[in-house]
Order: C-alpha cells, then sequence, then structure tokens
C-alpha cells in the first residue's frame, strides 16, 4: 500500500474513532444513545474496511480470481455471523429466550428474514442458470 493510500486509511479509521468516541461519550455522560452516530461509526468502519482490503472504499474494481473467491467466502461467512448476532441481539434486548414474549416485531422479523434470505436468492439465481 503506498502512502496515500496508508493515510487515507489512517483518516478513516480516525473518523471512525471521533464518532464512535462521541457516540460513547453521549452515553456515558447523558445516558443517551444516538442513531446518527453508531450509524455513520458502522459507515465508516466499513469504508476503512473496504480501503484496506481494496484499496478502494467501494470495495471492488477490476477482480482477479483469488480476490473474487475471498469475497464469496466472506459473504458467506459474513451472512452466517449476522444472522447468529441478529439473534442474539434479538434475545438480549428482548431479556427472553421465549419467542412467544417478544415485543419487538420488526427486530422478529429481521432475524426471521435473515434465515430466509440466502435459500430464496440460490433459488432465483438458480434459475437464472439452470432454467
Amino acid at each position: 500500500m503506498d502512502k496515500t493510500k496508508k493515510i487515507i486509511a489512517i483518516i478513516a479509521f480516525m473518523v471512525f474513532i471521533l464518532v464512535a468516541g462521541y457516540s460513547l461519550y453521549k452515553w456515558f455522560k447523558f445516558g443517551t444513545l444516538d442513531g446518527g452516530s453508531i450509524f455513520f461509526s458502522f459507515l465508516a468502519l466499513t469504508y476503512f474496511f473496504n480501503w484496506i482490503t481494496w484499496g478502494q472504499h467501494e470495495g471492488g474494481g477490476e477482480k482477479d480470481e483469488l480476490d473474487r473467491h475471498i469475497q464469496t467466502q466472506s459473504a458467506k461467512i459474513g451472512y452466517y455471523v449476522l444472522m447468529v448476532l441478529s439473534g442474539i441481539i434479538l434475545f438480549v434486548s428482548e431479556g427472553t429466550g421465549n419467542l412467544n414474549n417478544v415485543d419487538n416485531y420488526p427486530l422478529l422479523l429481521v432475524v426471521c428474514l435473515t434465515f430466509i434470505t440466502v435459500p430464496v436468492t440460490e433459488f432465483i439465481y438458480s434459475k437464472r442458470y439452470k432454467g
């Protein structure tokens, strides 16, 4: 990675630290969570990881076979990690393991959608090649 790319990566990481630090400060000092700060801190972290992985913030461009393999495998792993984490967040935020006692129906629907996203996508995509 050349010097300019390193500087951009450092700036992206510093933006993440500043926004996340501001969120933590507001949470500890005032007891409030700022949804916008949380969102933008994760957006800055995404930018940082795309930059250090691919050398650009969009996470792509011309890719060889190894790059495509890395992207495919990480997408599969990321899907399952997101599925597990969303389930954990649901049960921790609701404070119960009993699905009949869940009151946050939008979050429950998101967790349920994580189960069907890949199978439905694979079905539709397979029809493109098999059908």
